[in-house]
């Protein structure tokens, strides 16, 4: 990929859902998208957070959002459809979709693994990610060009020792991504892929890493390229691609 430039007016008229867009590469998402004329569905954990997003979408003038507050730790599948049914009363459909929301867990070995930490990081990790995408299919659907996006890492690409479930979940996503790829191929409705943004200066890396310099590390803001290309009409065409974000820079 060459390094892109996104127009000012890229994402107009488009609804797109993100999660975890309270901090880190969710947030950075959510403004971006919003700056380039996207109407945003902000989903997370903590209702405080996404109000920030919110209020600071709000401040700039840019088409406004929506707060969706979520734990998808425990969420069950009726919690999806009602995140479904909300979206469609108030937006109408759908247009994008950008999994960003994650759990690191923490660097170990797997027999150090605690049952309840492995089911926790599938359930967030993965497990939410398919049952959105199932409730947000037929919203999906309902759009002449619509986008899927999974962010992934180079730990669900090639295992790496001590990362454990997340890896495992990281494998999964590009799975799932392979699959409802293919299955979404005929109609060329909606168009699926995943990113791995690399080393990023984010919380979640700040736990695993502690010692780390962090002022070092690229911001979220640096990705932004990637993921507008992908939710974009430009990217129309891509479709079952790991890519990464260093690739659009």
């Amino acid at each position: 990929m060459k390094p892109y430039t996104p127009a000012p007016d890229l994402l107009t008229s488009r609804r797109i859902l993100i999660t975890g867009a309270g901090d880190g590469i969710g947030r950075a998402a959510a403004l971006a998208c919003a700056q380039h004329g996207a109407s945003v569905i902000l989903l997370g954990r903590t209702a405080k957070k996404l109000e920030k997003v919110y209020d600071e979408i709000e401040h700039r003038g840019w088409p406004q959002p929506a707060l969706l507050p979520l734990d998808l730790a425990t969420a069950t599948p009726s919690h999806y459809e009602q995140v479904a049914q909300t979206i469609e009363r108030e937006f109408g459909g759908l247009d994008g979709l950008l999994h960003n929301a994650a759990d690191a867990g923490t660097l170990t070995p797997l027999e150090h693994y605690t049952p309840e930490m492995w089911f926790r990081l599938m359930q967030v990790n993965l497990n939410a990610a398919w049952l959105l995408t199932r409730a947000c299919l037929p919203l999906l659907n309902k759009s002449a060009d619509a986008s899927i996006v999974f962010t992934t890492a180079d730990v669900g690409r090639q295992g790496r020792a001590y990362w454990g479930a997340y890896g495992v979940s990281c494998f999964g996503l590009e799975g799932l991504m392979q699959i409802l790829a293919d299955e979404c191929a005929a109609e060329k409705r909606i168009r699926v892929n995943s990113l791995d943004p690399g080393v990023v200066r984010t919380g979640m890396r700040s736990r695993l890493y502690p010692g780390e310099d962090r002022d070092a590390l690229p911001a979220p803001e640096t990705l932004m390229p990637a993921y507008l290309y992908l939710l974009g009409p430009d990217s129309r065409g891509v479709n079952g691609q790991a890519l990464s974000a260093k690739d659009f820079m």
